[in-house]
C-alpha cells in the first residue's frame, strides 16, 4: 500500500462549492442511478415494516423481460430502467436497455445496445451496469465499454467507445459495470488505464470536456464516482484497480491517490461523508478511511485515518453507512458485519438465513441484505448485536447468483432476478 498526497501530475483540463455532507435520497427524487441519487444506498423511507411475516412482505407485482444480467435498477419519472441480455421479450440474445412502468411492471420499450457479455464463467455472464437517468435521457455503459445516451422514448442520441476511442481498459477481465455520473452539464466516467483514467463529457453531445490521467493506473474497477466538496473544491472520488483517487471536477486535475497492491478486482463504490472517504476492496484487501484536506488554491490531499483493515474487506455487495456505523458483507462470505466508521472496529459479524455473498441497502433503521443464494433478509441497523427480523426466498432464484443490488423506493422493495422484476410492499 502506498499513500500519495498530493499528486501534481498533469491530468488534462476540472467544480467548486462549500464543504458538505453526502446525504441519502429525499422523497420525490427517485433512485436515478446505482445506490441512489447520492450513491449512499440509503433510502429516505420511514414507517416501514420492522419485521416481516412468514414468507416475507407482500408482492405487489412481478414482471418478465429484464433479460440475463446483474444490473441493478434505476427509478425515475414513474419508470424503471435496467440492462439485460436476451430478454424474454426479444427475439435475439443481444444486450438491451429496458424500460418498465413503475406502477405495474409492464415493459414500455427496449433498445438494443450491442452484443451480450459472454466472457468467462457462464454464471458471471450478463449485463452488469446500472443505467443513470437525467431528465429525459438515460445513460448506460455496456460491459464492452460502450457509453450510450438514449432518450426517454428509447431512441439513441450518441455513443462513445471507451476502449477504441480512449484506450480504456479494465483491471480485471469481467467487463465494465460502472454507473456513470451526471453532474450539471457533465457526464463523468472511468475508462481506466493511464491515458484517460477518468473522462468528462458534455452530457448532451458526448463532446469531451476534460480527461484525467492517473500514472501507471492498472485499469478501471467496478465502482461508480461519488461527489465531495472540500474547502470550496468539488472533488470526484473513485476507485480503480490501483486504489482510490480524487479528481478536481472543474478541470480534471488529479488531486490525490491512495494506492493499493494489485488484487483480483476492486468493486465496491466508495462512501463519502463530508471530508471522509471510506473505500474497500475484496479478496482479503480490506477497507480504509481517509480524510480529504484542503490545501493552497484548489488543491486537496488526503490523510490516512486508518489503513486497510482485512476485516472490512468487501468483494462486490457494497457497504452502507448508517449513523456512525458501516454495514456490509465480510468479503463475500455471506457474514454481514457492523463496524465503527472512525475506528474500523468491528462490533459484530453475523450469520443470517442466506448464504454466499450479500448486497445491502438501508432504510428506516434497518439493513436489507440480499444473499447470492436468493435469500432476502431484514436486519436491525444497530451496533449492539446482529438481529435478523425477517427473511424470504426470492421467487425464481437459485439458477444463477442473485447479485443485482436491491432498491427501496417510495415504501417498496424492488428486486431483479435475471429476466424477472419484482416489487414488494414494505409498509404496514
Amino acid at each position: 500500500m502506498r499513500l500519495v498526497v498530493p499528486v501534481f501530475a498533469l491530468c488534462g483540463l476540472l467544480l467548486a462549492g462549500s464543504a458538505s455532507t453526502t446525504r441519502s435520497a429525499t422523497p420525490g427524487e427517485g433512485w436515478p442511478t446505482f445506490r441512489g441519487p447520492e450513491r449512499t444506498a440509503v433510502a429516505p423511507d420511514t414507517g416501514l415494516l420492522t419485521e416481516w411475516p412468514e414468507g416475507g412482505p407482500a408482492m405487489v407485482w412481478e414482471s418478465a423481460g429484464a433479460g440475463r444480467g446483474y444490473a441493478s435498477l434505476a427509478i425515475a419519472g414513474g419508470r424503471i430502467y435496467t440492462m439485460g441480455d436476451g430478454p424474454s421479450t426479444a427475439e435475439d440474445r443481444d444486450e438491451y436497455l429496458l424500460c418498465f412502468n413503475l406502477a405495474n411492471g409492464q415493459q414500455l420499450w427496449k433498445t438494443k445496445t450491442g452484443e451480450a457479455w459472454n466472457e468467462g464463467d457462464p454464471s458471471w455472464q450478463g449485463s452488469r451496469s446500472t443505467p443513470t437517468v437525467d431528465a429525459n435521457r438515460i445513460y448506460v455503459l455496456t460491459a464492452h465499454g460502450v457509453l450510450i445516451c438514449v432518450n426517454d422514448r428509447g431512441a439513441e442520441v450518441w455513443r462513445k467507445d471507451l476502449k477504441a476511442e480512449f484506450g480504456g481498459d479494465k483491471a480485471d477481465g469481467w467487463g465494465y459495470s460502472e454507473a456513470v455520473l451526471i453532474d450539471g452539464h457533465k457526464l463523468v466516467c472511468t475508462p481506466g488505464a493511464e491515458a484517460n483514467t477518468m473522462v468528462a463529457f458534455d452530457k448532451l453531445t458526448g463532446d469531451v470536456i476534460w480527461s484525467c490521467s492517473r500514472p501507471e493506473d492498472r485499469g478501471a474497477g467496478h465502482a461508480s464516482i461519488v461527489i465531495s466538496e472540500i474547502g470550496g473544491t468539488r472533488v470526484y472520488v473513485q476507485t480503480t484497480g490501483s486504489g482510490a483517487m480524487g479528481v478536481r471536477a472543474d478541470d480534471g486535475k488529479l488531486l490525490w491517490t491512495y494506492d493499493i497492491e494489485d488484487t483480483t478486482a476492486v468493486i465496491p463504490t466508495p462512501i463519502v461523508r463530508g471530508d471522509l472517504v471510506f473505500f474497500t476492496a475484496g479478496y482479503g484487501r480490506g477497507g480504509a478511511l481517509l480524510r480529504q484536506v484542503p490545501g493552497a488554491g484548489d488543491e486537496v490531499h488526503v490523510e490516512e485515518i486508518y489503513g486497510l483493515k482485512r476485516e472490512l474487506a468487501n468483494k462486490h455487495g457494497g457497504v452502507v453507512l448508517v449513523g456512525e456505523y458501516l454495514y456490509g458483507d465480510s468479503d463475500d462470505g455471506g457474514r454481514p458485519f457492523c463496524a465503527e466508521l472512525m475506528t474500523g472496529e468491528v462490533k459484530w459479524e453475523g450469520r443470517g438465513s442466506g448464504r454466499n455473498s450479500a448486497s445491502v441497502v438501508a432504510a428506516d433503521g434497518h439493513i436489507y441484505v440480499r444473499y447470492a443464494d436468493g435469500t432476502m433478509t431484514l436486519v436491525q441497523a444497530s451496533p449492539a448485536t446482529f438481529k435478523e427480523v425477517g427473511s424470504f426466498k426470492v421467487p425464481g432464484s437459485g439458477q444463477r447468483p442473485s447479485w443485482a443490488h436491491p432498491v427501496i423506493f417510495d415504501g417498496r422493495l424492488y428486486l431483479r432476478e435475471d429476466d424477472k422484476l419484482m416489487c414488494f410492499e414494505l409498509k404496514p
